[in-house]
């Protein structure tokens, strides 16, 4: 594949692999970059994995939680579910808000919510919420999008046949989720989907062929690079051997050469903990040969008592490519690496609070969100700019005419002569702007509904940011569509900020 490392590379990068910068970040500064695995370097393919977990949490829901058999007829529409919403526990809501926390879109189950009850249950309140737990949920991971459309489908159901499912106590829809969520707990726990996935990869999980590149490209730059995944010891080894060509077919047989890519990896990290200064997690070693687990006094193998000497174990240390622990904490990971500042660290996550939140502002580490859906949003951008620009038109069209609407029944109300003037004047204004007032709500519905029928552009509600653009903006010093889109960038590259413009500003920023 053709990267920046590539002796014919041309410098031309296609806008969907573009990265995006919301803080200033040389590269010539990071010794050090690290990547979680599942959503970040292994791309599930939501066709079958997310179908795959939707299907296991309605099985434990009818045999694990006693949930009517009804449910095991149920299918997923996985492209309803968008990122960033988040569930109204209590009210079996759905909602939409922008970055001020405002609810602009909001849904009962799959029943939309009309402007007036909407505004009575969220935006007439003596108090703001805090749109956080326990309360609400967020939907900020591509594995929770099935979790929420079976709320939404267990909303439905529970209004329509509320005899099939009786309350277990008053706040009913609160307990639905609960009961989902302990579902999703069950499929994790007895191995149903990770067994699944390793039987065929390939079925699952899509096929990346830069990532070994990027990862030597890394390497010969001079970086380390490192592995920090809250999947176990056995999986991470079937899904990084696939993801580095070695499929465990016949014929291509898993082995250890994708260590050979990493200074360091550690499994069971238990994120987002594992980032928390006062986590005392004991730090075990992986024996690569055998996946058997071995104590450390901090990533120091201790001495075993068949082997007094420590000569078998120093002998398998330095045979290996990399040592890779499981459990810890952030403060082993510093001291295995010799990290001596946070800013020395990159970390390339797809997990808004699990990955982003906590590693930057705990630890100061600089960081990379990894948003597959951004590839198909910048298409779309790109396909709607006229549809945009008209928009952007029928606004400032209709300010305008509301001045002049204002001016006029202003003017009627305190001047007393030629009021039937006045009278018609301000009756054709407004005759006028509730025309182009109807024109630009349709062509924003339109644009809306180009991007997602339900709720819209992802990084958008209305005319603010997103809640979610709001917290990528926040916390993720870059973001970007595939964590392979640096192997389009000099691994020194120096990534700068677009300006800020605030409101005033604007008036003479044209472009």
């Amino acid at each position: 594949p053709l990267t920046w490392a590539s002796s014919k590379w041309n410098g031309v990068v296609d806008s969907s692999k573009h990265i995006f910068c919301n803080r200033s970040l040389n590269m010539k500064s990071i010794v050090a970059v690290g990547f979680d695995m599942d959503y970040t370097l292994a791309q599930y393919k939501p066709d079958t994995f997310e179908v795959l977990a939707y299907q296991g949490t309605v099985k434990k829901l009818v045999y694990n939680l006693g949930y009517p058999t009804d449910l095991l007829q149920w299918t997923f529409d996985w492209k309803y579910m968008i990122r960033g919403l988040v569930l109204d526990k209590r009210r079996g809501n759905v909602l939409k808000m922008d970055r001020h926390k405002y609810v602009k879109v909001a849904y009962h189950g799959f029943r939309e919510l009309p402007r007036e009850e909407r505004m009575a249950t969220y935006g007439n309140t003596l108090s703001r919420e805090a749109y956080d737990e326990p309360d609400y949920a967020l939907i900020d991971t591509l594995f929770s999008l099935a979790e929420a459309y079976l709320f939404a489908q267990l909303v439905e159901y529970r209004d329509s046949s509320p005899s099939k499912l009786p309350a277990k106590e008053y706040d009913f829809y609160a307990q639905i989720y609960k009961d989902v969520r302990s579902a999703v707990d069950l499929c994790h726990r007895d191995g149903t989907l990770k067994q699944a996935v390793s039987l065929d990869p390939g079925k699952y999980i899509h096929e990346d062929p830069l990532l070994v590149p990027m990862f030597k490209m890394l390497r010969d730059s001079g970086r380390m690079t490192f592995l920090v995944t809250n999947s176990l010891w056995d999986y991470t080894h079937v899904v990084m051997n696939y993801l580095c060509g070695k499929t465990g077919n016949e014929g291509v047989p898993r082995d250890d050469e994708w260590l050979s890519y990493f200074d360091l990896v550690i499994t069971g990290s238990a994120k987002p903990a594992f980032f928390a200064d006062s986590n005392r997690a004991p730090l075990f070693e992986v024996d690569i040969e055998t996946g058997m687990l071995q104590n450390t006094d901090n990533g120091t193998p201790l001495m075993q008592v068949c082997d007094p000497f420590g000569l078998e174990t120093q002998k398998k240390k330095n045979s290996q490519h990399c040592r890779a622990f499981q459990g810890g904490g952030v403060a082993h990971l510093h001291k295995l690496l010799a990290i001596e500042a946070g800013a020395q660290v990159l970390y390339v996550g797809d997990h808004i609070y699990g990955d982003i939140l906590r590693s930057k502002k705990q630890l100061g580490w600089r960081t990379m969100l990894v948003i597959p859906e951004l590839e198909s949003e910048l298409e779309l951008l790109k396909q709607n700019l006229k549809l945009q620009k008209e928009f952007r038109k029928f606004r400032r069209k209709r300010e305008e005419l509301e001045d002049l609407l204002q001016r006029a029944k202003w003017k009627l109300r305190l001047e007393h002569q030629n009021e039937e003037e006045l009278l018609t004047r301000a009756k054709s204004l407004q005759q006028d702007r509730d025309s182009i007032r109807d024109l630009q709500r349709q062509t924003h519905k339109d644009l809306h509904q180009k991007f997602h029928s339900v709720w819209g552009q992802l990084m958008k509600t209305g005319y603010q940011n997103s809640r979610f653009a709001h917290q990528v903006e926040r916390f993720a010093c870059l973001y970007t569509s595939q964590v392979t889109n640096l192997c389009y960038y000099s691994p020194d590259k120096s990534f700068r900020t677009t300006e800020d413009f605030m409101p005033h500003e604007l008036e003479f920023a044209e472009f």
